[in-house]
């Protein structure tokens, strides 16, 4: 006699189901307790919600658009204003500072020998020095103690000042023409190798590398008809403000269409 067939038992629920409902509940009272041990700041709320209503662009509804609009550029306006002052202000600081060290190394300096002028520029200002104060004739490499001691001097005061600068080295030659079988070999090479010079001076002094940028261009940007005052290596001092402006400023792309 066959045996009777066993009855199958009821379908239940999964066992991880109890599991994630006991985690719900636990969530679902610590949320709670939270909500009941928190103090509602009805001010802090106030402010939230009119920060979020201006960072999406909502306008209030009891103010006309012409209102805030004309508020909103007046923001903007004072804003780029005060930006402009404080870069002005770290300039004139800077070129003071800097011309003290420039007037104390053209003190020692005699009346027949050019001196060291300085000029002051939008967002920039350039150190002009004559090569004859920094280099012997014809030679790039940088023994006088006295140039030393003055790119020391002007480092020292561009580490100290609060805003950051660029600083580019830009040598020139005047247009005698400079023959040479070895290094450096003509005019081109004697206006980078001086530039190079200064460069590695300031990075001796602690300025950083980063900042720091070499040019020459020879005799090809001369500054008068005087062979003497085209002999100079420029020292170049710029802020990022002024690399923003002039980028802004219409591209040649854009005078192409």
């Amino acid at each position: 006699m066959a045996k009777d067939k066993c009855p199958e038992c009821p379908k239940c629920l999964p066992g991880w189901l109890v599991q994630f409902g006991d985690l719900m509940s636990l969530l679902l009272t610590f949320f709670i307790l939270l909500l009941s041990m928190a103090v509602m700041d009805k001010k802090k709320v106030e402010e939230y919600f009119d920060i979020m209503r201006k960072a999406m662009g909502f306008i209030d509804a009891s103010t006309d658009v012409q209102t805030q609009s004309d508020k909103y550029s007046t923001m903007t306006s004072t804003s780029k204003d005060d930006s402009i002052d404080s870069t002005d202000d770290a300039m004139d600081e800077a070129v003071q500072e800097v011309n003290e060290v420039v007037n104390q190394m053209n003190d020692n300096i005699s009346e027949e020998e050019k001196q060291i002028q300085i000029e002051k520029g939008k967002n920039e200002f350039t150190l002009d020095i004559p090569s004859t104060i920094m280099f012997e004739e014809g030679q790039y490499l940088l023994s006088n103690p006295n140039a030393k001691r003055f790119i020391a001097k002007v480092a020292r005061v561009i580490r100290t000042l609060p805003q950051s600068y660029n600083i580019e080295i830009v040598g020139h030659t005047s247009a005698s023409m400079y023959k040479n079988d070895t290094i450096p070999r003509d005019n081109w090479d004697l206006s980078a190798l001086r530039s190079i010079e200064v460069v590695k001076e300031l990075i001796k002094n602690r300025i950083d590398p980063a900042v720091l940028k070499v040019s020459a261009y020879a005799s090809f940007h001369p500054k008068s008809e005087v062979a003497a005052d085209n002999r100079r290596v420029e020292m170049r001092f710029f802020t990022d403000n002024n690399q923003s402006d002039i980028l802004a400023e219409e591209s040649f792309f854009d005078r192409l269409e």
